[in-house]
C-alpha cells in the first residue's frame, strides 16, 4: 500500500543508558540497624585474630552453625557493612523507595559513617572485610521473613569493586546481599541501634551491646548468667578469662559510662543491663495504641504460646513494633498471633 511504512522508526535515539538493577546508598543521615538475628546469635566473630573454627550455637530448637573461609570468619567489625546496608534500604523503605539485594555504595561514605579511618588502611580494612562475609557460610534454621534457611548460604553473595583511584585505592563497591539477610530487611526484622556503637573499641564490647539492645531493649532492665553470655557471645575463652573481660567492660562503663544505652554490672556471675533510659516515660504511639484486639484474637493467641500471660506477650509486641520503627501491620490480630506463635518457639514454656 502506497504510504505504508512497515519499518516505522522512533523519532527518539535508544537508550543507550543501561537501567539499574541495584540500590544506590545515598541516604546521608539513615539511623544505623542491625538485623536481630544476627544480634541474637553468635555469628561475627569477636576475635581480633583469623577465626578458623567451625562453630555451631544452639538455643531450643534452633541452631546456627558458621563456617570460615581461609581467611577466617567474618568479625564484629565486617558487619559494619551489613548495618550500613541495612540502615540505608530500611530509611528508603521508610521514603516509600524500593530496594534491591544488590546494593552500591561509595567507600568512602560507608567508612565515615560506621566511624573507620578513610586513610589507605581504611580501604583495605573495608577489602579484607568484603572478602570474609563473602567467604563465611552460615547454615541455620532461623527463620527471617517467614522463611526457613536450611541450605549454607553467605552473609553477602557476591561483592564487586566498581572503581578505583589511580592508586588502587575503591571507590564504589556493589553487593548482593544473601536472601536470609534481604528477607530481615524486607520484612523490617532490625533494631536502630546507638550512633556510638561504632565508636566501642572492642569487638567483646559491641557484642555485648548487641545482645543487650536485643534482649533488654526498651525494657527497665535484663539479666543474664555470665556462662549464658559467653556462650552468646561466642566467645572461646576460658571462663576465668571470660569473666575478667567482662569485669574490666564493667568498670569502664561505671567510670567513663561508655555503653550505649545500657549501664552494666555484675555481681555473682550475673550480669545485668540497666536501661540508661528507663527513668523516661514511655509513650507508644498512637497508631500502635489504638489498636485493638477482640477476644477471639487472644484466645488464638493462648494456643500458640502456652502458658504465656497473653497481655504481657501483648505488651512486647507493641513495643517490638515501636522499636522497630515500622509500619502498622495491614492485619494487627494475625500478626499479634503471629508474634506468639514465634516468642514460644524461641522461648518456649514459662
Amino acid at each position: 500500500m502506497v504510504g505504508d511504512n512497515t519499518n516505522i522508526r522512533s523519532p527518539l535515539l535508544p537508550d543507550r543508558m543501561q537501567q539499574a538493577d541495584f540500590f544506590v546508598c545515598d541516604i546521608f543521615d539513615a539511623a544505623p540497624k542491625g538485623d536481630m538475628a544476627s544480634m541474637e546469635h553468635p555469628i561475627f566473630s569477636i576475635s581480633t585474630k583469623p577465626d578458623r573454627r567451625i562453630r555451631r550455637y544452639e538455643n531450643g530448637q534452633n541452631f546456627v552453625e558458621v563456617t570460615p573461609s581461609v581467611k577466617g570468619l567474618a568479625t564484629v567489625h565486617d558487619r559494619d557493612v551489613l548495618i550500613y546496608c541495612i540502615s540505608q534500604c530500611i530509611a528508603a523503605l521508610n521514603d516509600g523507595r524500593e530496594v534491591n539485594p544488590s546494593i552500591r555504595f561509595k567507600a568512602y561514605d560507608l567508612l565515615s559513617a560506621t566511624n573507620r579511618g578513610t586513610d589507605g588502611r581504611g580501604y583495605e580494612q573495608l577489602r579484607a572485610a568484603l572478602e570474609r562475609l563473602k567467604g563465611t557460610v552460615i547454615t541455620t534454621n532461623l527463620i527471617t521473613g517467614g522463611q526457613e534457611e536450611l541450605d549454607g548460604f553467605g552473609l553477602i553473595d557476591r561483592f564487586k569493586i566498581v572503581r578505583e583511584t589511580r592508586e588502587g585505592r575503591m571507590q564504589e563497591v556493589e553487593i548482593k546481599l544473601s536472601d536470609w539477610v534481604f528477607n530481615a530487611i524486607r520484612h523490617r526484622e532490625v533494631l536502630t541501634l546507638h550512633r556510638d556503637y561504632f565508636r566501642l573499641r572492642k569487638p567483646l564490647e559491641r557484642r555485648v551491646y548487641e545482645l543487650a539492645r536485643k534482649h533488654c531493649g526498651i525494657k527497665k532492665e535484663w539479666k543474664i548468667s555470665l556462662a549464658k553470655l559467653q556462650a552468646k557471645c561466642g566467645s572461646c575463652s576460658t571462663e576465668k578469662e571470660f569473666r575478667r573481660l567482662i569485669m574490666n567492660i564493667v568498670r569502664q562503663d561505671a567510670e567513663f559510662a561508655h555503653m550505649p544505652d545500657y549501664a552494666v554490672s555484675m555481681e555473682n556471675d550475673m550480669v545485668t543491663f540497666v536501661n540508661r533510659r528507663s527513668d523516661e516515660p514511655k509513650k507508644l504511639p498512637p497508631a500502635l495504641s489504638a489498636i485493638t484486639l477482640n477476644a477471639e484474637v487472644y484466645h488464638d493467641a493462648r494456643d500458640v504460646a502456652p502458658g504465656w500471660d497473653i497481655y504481657f506477650l501483648e505488651r512486647e509486641w507493641r513495643s517490638w513494633m515501636a522499636e522497630m520503627d515500622s509500619d502498622l501491620p495491614r492485619n494487627p490480630s494475625k500478626a499479634f498471633v503471629g508474634f506468639c506463635r514465634k516468642w514460644f518457639e524461641t522461648r518456649g514454656r514459662p
